[in-house]
């Protein structure tokens, strides 16, 4: 199982992407997809979460990113709007089976500057 994450690019602060983690491969169903992100010098930290009963997020991005799912396409999403330069990291997708199994993709490269 692979899982390929896109979207990524240089926007100017305020500005809007979208993510998209895509899971390829034979995989059993999707308890949770996950966003992580890490900065330069920084240690990775969780962005957001979905599964079949809720969201979560981490407070720096609420209200302003949201993760949305399609099952049929075990593709995962996140919506960041209002982006700010302490958004620029690398961003990871991670995908947790019903069985336990963790899968991670392999980062996509925002940057907020102006």
């Amino acid at each position: 199982v692979q899982l390929q994450a896109s979207g990524g690019g240089l926007v100017q602060p305020g500005g809007s992407l979208r993510l998209s983690c895509a899971a390829s491969g034979t995989i059993s169903s999707i308890s949770s997809m996950n966003w992580y992100r890490q900065a330069p010098g920084k240690q990775r930290e969780f962005v957001a979460r979905i599964t079949s009963a809720f969201t979560d997020y981490a407070d720096s991005v609420k209200g302003r990113f949201t993760i949305s799912r399609d099952n049929a396409k075990n593709t995962a999403y996140l919506q960041m709007n209002n982006l700010k330069p302490e958004d620029t990291a690398v961003y990871y997708c991670k995908f947790i089976s019903q069985f336990g199994a963790t899968y991670w993709g392999q980062g996509t490269q925002v940057t907020v500057s102006s």
